[in-house]
């Protein structure tokens, strides 16, 4: 209620987005509590105290109804705990899946389906859907033939209003992110098709407001910011909310996700109608709690927003509740035994801190396991006899391999992403072009240093103006002969690549390759050339990272001797670049 008008009533909209299997303030790689820079704490035990705050002081507030707790999606992915849940003890086997314990507790009222709740199949999305005691929407995944919805499009909420007649009827729209089409493609295709962001809201938003609904919130999984990480691979943007917002005519507020940034408000003026929309996110990984505060009053005998603002909640001010701590510690201390468990031992240390601007061993493993899995697959067929290689990048300049004994947490902890793997074939010339295009990481520089990383790496870019990001550099490497390259950065995008040859012989234009690389890249993501439309010789849908520790618990030992060299250095005019941690 605001304090100059006894007839304006405030309703509260909580939420969180990208939690990716984040339940408690813990980093499983480092087994240890979660930091970083900024000093985040993570988790819904962490969320779930800032959201009993906040009801506790709502209920003490006359005439205020109770918040409202929604999500936008990235739930059950993301975290050794989600992993573990989904391969090791899925929840199809009847284990409850402790993303949905957790906000089953917490008491959410609905959330939107993210792109990477398809990661790990339909069956084990439909049983998480089935855990829930809330609806998981999204209007825009649609039937493959009929076009109809394959899970709820929204739901209407009535909140009881105290002291007055009529409740107020909410709206809730959920949508999710096209790119599932590109990125999931093995899980979906034929099953479940997606429409873009703005079409669908144009469609879904009226009959919600039909079916009664006075306020209308749509929990989006879709940054702000029109962009697409799959360039023209789709027709419709990957990022859309703030397109949406001004466009679709009848929405009140949006909770956002997808692009991990910190939004606190966000205003965008709707063309058609004048009205302001709110737009909020809330980071990730349960970091921040999203507060939207929508003010209504009746009009007409409806009741009608006539303001609306927007904040966002420190979960590093709270600690963890202890009923979610309790309700799911088994859970977790299950999976801290499991990644610590010790699967080998490795002969030499290995570090990926130094990957995105040298050739380490530790990418080189990551490529060796990964086209030493390809050539098995294809021996006995007629690409059996063509190079393999394969396709890395510096997903983590934290991971490590120690000397000594090797945990499953130290092999994940170079594979942080749930990607399976896939083998096309590639011509020379498009190794060539996809390794030019992948140099576009690197800043121009006029010497040879010495340099800091951040002089010479993860340059902007038309699609990436704050920086592509490590994920985005592709390394690649040889099987059983080295593939080798200089990148001068000296020289402008697009003329970088120099001296290319396999097994010491310059690389012809026609030469054929198989080349393995993960569903992400494969997929179109990114934009890389050539690789989503090259043809597909394997893809089994087996992790990279679980083929890593299988590597390691069934030889028992990594040795860098077997897999790695120096096949790719930075140049400047030819002369070799020194670059500085």
């Amino acid at each position: 209620m605001t304090d100059n008008d006894d007839r304006t009533v405030r309703l509260s909209v909580l939420g969180t987005t990208d939690l990716h299997g984040n339940v408690f303030n813990w980093d499983y790689f480092k087994n240890t509590e979660y930091d970083d820079s900024a000093h985040n704490d993570i988790g819904l035990a962490k969320i779930s105290t800032l959201v009993k705050a906040v009801r506790a002081r709502i209920a003490a507030e006359r005439r205020t109804p109770a918040p409202l707790l929604l999500d936008a999606g990235d739930t059950i992915q993301g975290t050794p705990l989600a992993y573990y849940f989904a391969k090791i003890d899925p929840i199809t086997d009847g284990h409850l899946h402790p993303m949905a314990a957790a906000m089953n507790e917490i008491g959410y009222d609905a959330a939107a389906l993210g792109n990477h709740e398809f990661n790990y199949g339909l069956d084990v999305l439909r049983t998480f859907q089935r855990q829930l005691d809330f609806p998981l929407l999204g209007a825009n995944a649609q039937a493959w033939t009929t076009g109809l919805p394959v899970f709820p499009p929204y739901m209407l909420k009535r909140v009881h209003v105290p002291g007055a007649g009529r409740p107020v009827t909410v709206g809730i729209l959920g949508l999710t992110n096209p790119g599932i089409a590109i990125w999931d493609k093995a899980t979906v295709q034929n099953k479940v098709r997606f429409g873009g962001i703005v079409e669908l809201a144009k469609v879904w938003v009226p009959r919600v407001r039909r079916a009664g609904a006075d306020v209308v919130i749509v929990s989006a999984h879709s940054g702000i910011e029109l962009s697409s990480s799959y360039g023209d691979a789709l027709p419709v943007p990957e990022n859309a909310s703030g397109l949406m917002a001004e466009q679709v005519p009848g929405i009140d507020a949006v909770l956002v996700g997808h692009a991990h940034q910190e939004v606190p408000e966000r205003f965008v003026t709707n063309q058609q109608t004048g009205e302001q929309v709110v737009l909020v996110e809330p980071l990730k990984w349960g970091m921040r709690l999203a507060r939207i505060d929508l003010d209504l009053r009746q009009e007409h005998g409806r009741w009608k927003v006539v303001g609306r603002h927007s904040q966002v909640l420190n979960a590093n001010t709270v600690e963890a509740d202890p009923t979610v701590v309790r309700l799911l510690r088994k859970d977790h201390d299950q999976v801290v035994s499991y990644v610590n468990s010790k699967i080998g031992t490795c002969s030499t240390a290995m570090s990926a801190a130094t990957a995105p601007w040298q050739d380490t061993a530790a990418l080189d493993f990551v490529n060796f396991v990964q086209a030493d899995a390809v050539a098995k697959a294809l021996a006995g067929t007629p690409e059996a006899a063509l190079p393999v290689l394969a396709i890395a990048a510096p997903f983590n300049r934290a991971a490590a391999i120690p000397a000594g004994e090797v945990s499953v947490r130290d092999v994940a902890g170079l594979y942080v992403f749930d990607n399976t793997l896939v083998a096309v074939q590639l011509t020379g010339a498009q190794v060539q072009e996809y390794l030019e295009f992948s140099a576009r990481y690197f800043r121009q520089v006029s010497g040879t240093g010495p340099f800091r990383s951040d002089q010479v790496t993860n340059a902007p870019t038309p699609t990436a103006p704050n920086g592509t990001p490590d994920y985005n550099y592709d390394i690649l490497g040889g099987l059983t002969e080295p593939l080798s390259y200089t990148i001068d950065i000296a020289k402008p995008v697009g003329s970088r690549i120099a001296d290319l040859s396999y097994g010491g012989a310059p690389v012809t234009p026609e030469q054929q390759f198989v080349v393995a690389v993960n569903n992400y890249r494969q997929s179109g993501s990114g934009n890389f050339p050539h690789i989503a439309k090259a043809p597909v010789l394997y893809n089994r849908q087996v992790e990279i990272r679980q083929l890593m520790i299988d590597y390691v618990t069934t030889t028992g030992s990594v040795d860098p001797a077997v897999f790695a060299g120096t096949d790719w250095s930075l140049t400047a005019n030819g002369a070799p670049v020194l670059v500085t941690a």
